[in-house]
């Protein structure tokens, strides 16, 4: 019995082992793969077998270009894809400024600070008008005229002007006229409202390109500044606007304005007085005036003879104007235009025939007759016209 129990427990006839011993009593080398099995497969890839294109995508190819080259690339798309262009990047932004030409200005404290020089800084076409307006910019009230347009409060009453008690104080202007000169000395066209002499002589020293002005509530003392303009070819001067605001521009002005700015080609003239002098001397002394506006005249009785003395003008045009010329004086006095080609006249009180005769006698040269929206006419007045 003894002998059949140990061959029974030899090594030769043991049980095979199975799968779960083996399991259970070899756990190292298992561990060790269950935790390399993960860690291989975060494991970065190998370098070789990645493909370059993902990486070249998201290089922003526009850095190989130059300023000059891309300026020019961004000038040759729409104006409409301006403001979207500005979004991609800085660059991009300070490349689509120095594209930027014409600006109005809304925030007088973007022009004192400088601000807009750096954000623009190759400007030629600054409006200063809105800038100099003291209106609420939250008001949904919009008071809109035929050369101005602004928001104001609720708090107003109808006696009062709007835009004189609205307006920067004149030393705040010229401080502002001080800095746009000089950032930007290739300015060529400027629209202001109530500046001084001294800031326009500033931008007439700094800005010698400076071709065309727009001037809102200015006077004889201001036109000094203006006749250091010496390159000026447009002007339009709005001394008085019913409503809004008054000044006074009479023949002194008229004088200063054509002995200093003898290159003007065309001029406007809205709400000025003056008479037969101050036309006179702008026919004398412009030479090169080929257009003249007069927009709501207060001009005395007589004016209307100074035209004969614009030998090269060809477009005469009348605006608004209550009255043409009260007393215009003798037929042979009169005189006429040579080289007048158009004669216009809107929104004009025609009622007085012996004005009517006397404008189609001044311009008995013209070949264009253009009336709109005028009241007065009758059939009679169109026979004046026959000398035409």
């Amino acid at each position: 019995m003894s002998a059949l129990a140990e061959k029974a427990d030899s090594p030769l006839k043991k049980k095979p082992p199975s799968w779960s011993d083996i399991w259970l009593k070899n756990t190292k080398p298992l561990k060790h793969v269950v935790f390399t099995m993960p860690l291989q497969s975060l494991s970065p890839k190998d370098p070789k077998s990645q493909t370059l294109i993902p990486t070249f995508a998201n290089i922003d190819r526009t850095l190989l270009l130059s300023d000059e080259l891309l300026l020019q690339i961004l000038s040759k798309l729409p104006h409409l894809q301006r403001n979207p262009n500005s979004l991609v990047c800085k660059r991009w932004l300070n490349l689509q400024g120095r594209l930027i030409r014409s600006l109005k200005i809304l925030d007088w404290d973007f022009l004192e600070s400088g601000r807009l020089f750096t954000r623009f800084p190759n400007l030629t076409h600054v409006d200063l008008l809105n800038g100099c307006l003291l209106s609420p910019r939250d008001s949904g009230i919009l008071l809109t005229h035929r050369v101005v347009s602004m928001q104001m409060g609720s708090g107003f009453c109808s006696n009062r002007k709007f835009l004189e008690e609205d307006l920067l104080p004149v030393e705040v202007v010229d401080k502002g006229l001080q800095a746009l000169a000089n950032g930007c000395p290739n300015l060529r066209r400027l629209v202001v409202i109530n500046a001084s002499e001294l800031g326009l002589l500033t931008v007439a020293e700094e800005c010698l390109t400076l071709q065309e002005l727009e001037l809102h509530k200015c006077n004889d003392n201001v036109l000094r500044g203006i006749a250091a303009c010496e390159n000026l070819q447009i002007v339009k001067l709005v001394a008085n606007v019913d409503g809004l605001y008054s000044s006074s521009v009479t023949d002194i002005g008229l004088t200063i304005l054509a002995q200093g700015c003898k290159r003007l080609v065309r001029l406007e003239l809205s709400g000025c007085e003056g008479s037969f002098d101050g036309i006179k001397a702008i026919g004398q002394c412009c030479l090169m005036l080929e257009e003249l506006t007069i927009c709501d005249h207060k001009m005395d009785d007589g004016w209307l003879a100074g035209l004969s003395y614009c030998e090269n003008l060809k477009t005469l045009k009348l605006l608004s104007c209550k009255r043409i010329d009260r007393s215009p004086g003798r037929d042979e006095y009169l005189g006429f235009c040579p080289a007048l080609e158009r004669l216009h006249l809107q929104k004009c009180q025609l009622r007085s025939k012996k004005s009517v005769r006397a404008l189609f006698s001044v311009c008995e040269a013209v070949r264009e007759i253009v009336i709109q929206d005028c009241w007065g006419l009758d059939n009679d007045m169109f026979r004046f016209a026959s000398v035409c």
